[in-house]
């Protein structure tokens, strides 16, 4: 099977340093970047310079950009060669872009969030189930925390009863956003014209994960929403409390508004899944392989009770388990499967409202409770 041709439609930073190495890790026998589109020529062309020498092409993507209509985005999605296209462009600019890529019959990985809101994102899934899926094309949003090995690891390990019933859950989210960071200097972000700011475009990614890992769908929340830091508007924070679809219920915290990165640093971030039987621990810090290389790993603690013959607790075990952090390769491979004919369900647009409305009710519940499922079957 020859490699798909595939474009990429936006040159910031998670284009360079997260898409554009899983391309790489992938291979050439999976795609072949034909052309890169961004707003500027200065971005695109930076853009297409580095992707030559990650992917070590013989020649450099095209450049595509709007500063001339002989080299604009409809010029790009007109080429034959390409088949189908990575959307990484702000939030708000996301869903006519997706809708221009599949008229032109362009098959579609669009980053997350699936849309700004829940209304938008229910518009956006009819228009394509209805007049672009039947044609065969193939959309997906690229939510790597849906696909990271480590989330389905322990996903496993609860479904396999080691930890017993599944009691209650925690979720802690603890970011620092100073005002020299990368990501808040991002144009988009640093005014944000979508709901939640860092909540709706970070947040998602908890979300996701707790998609994979609790055995049943969070679907009752109840919640308060905050701006703590000025410079994040318009909220940095989100606390709730969640009842899942089988009446286990948590606590999730959700903030990017920390004061200092010691707030951050020190939280104890991560997911923790307490049962009958037991407990589990999971999430995503530094290791090194087992040739002393630092990676990024999600790390799987579980601790069980220990009985005796005669069923008397004795005490408890412990397993650690990590998992190479790898979503955005993951993703995109399922992506160039489905595209082939082989699609193994994740990237779902509908399974990511899932996390824009759990977003969307956080920010709206103040206090009240929020029926998730109505709120997406509008």
């Amino acid at each position: 099977m020859s490699p798909t041709g595939i474009a990429i439609l936006g040159a910031g930073i998670f284009a360079k340093e997260a898409h554009l190495p899983a391309i790489a890790a992938l291979g050439a026998t999976q795609s072949t970047l034909k052309a890169v589109y961004s707003r500027s020529i200065e971005s695109a062309s930076y853009f297409a310079k580095e992707a030559q020498e990650v992917l070590k092409q013989s020649q450099a993507p095209d450049v595509y950009h709007d500063s001339d209509e002989t080299s604009n985005l409809d010029v790009l999605l007109a080429r034959s060669d390409i088949q189908a296209v990575l959307v990484v462009l702000p939030i708000t600019l996301q869903p006519s872009i997706i809708l221009k890529a599949l008229t032109a019959g362009k098959h579609v990985l669009s980053e997350k969030p699936v849309a700004p809101d829940v209304a938008g994102g229910l518009e956006l899934i009819k228009e394509y189930e209805e007049t672009f899926k039947p044609k065969g094309l193939v959309w997906r949003v690229a939510e790597n925390w849906e696909v990271e090995p480590g989330y389905h690891v322990a996903g496993k390990i609860i479904a396999s009863g080691k930890i017993g019933k599944v009691t209650s859950f925690n979720v802690r989210v603890v970011n620092h956003v100073p005002k020299d960071s990368k990501w808040y200097k991002t144009p988009w972000r640093t005014v944000p014209d979508y709901q939640g700011g860092f909540l709706l475009d970070g947040g998602v990614h908890t979300i996701a994960a707790l998609r994979v890992i609790l055995p049943s769908p969070i679907t009752t929340l109840t919640a308060f929403s905050s701006l703590n830091m000025d410079h994040l508007p318009p909220h940095d924070t989100i606390h709730a409390v969640v009842k899942t679809e089988d009446g286990t219920h948590g606590i999730v915290e959700l903030t990017w508004g920390a004061p200092v990165p010691s707030r951050s640093e020190e939280a104890n971030n991560g997911i923790s899944i307490t049962g009958s039987d037991g407990w589990i621990w999971i999430k995503m810090t530094r290791s090194k392989d087992a040739n002393g290389t630092e990676q990024n790993v999600v790390r799987i603690t579980t601790k069980q009770v220990v009985r005796n013959e005669k069923g008397e607790d004795v005490g408890e075990s412990e397993t650690i388990l990590e998992e190479r952090v790898r979503g955005v390769e993951e993703e995109i491979r399922s992506f160039f499967a489905a595209v082939n004919g082989n699609d193994d369900g994740f990237g779902a647009p509908f399974a990511a409202l899932k996390d824009v409305a759990w977003i969307q009710a956080g920010l709206t519940s103040n206090g009240q409770p929020v029926d998730l499922v109505k709120l997406i079957s509008q």
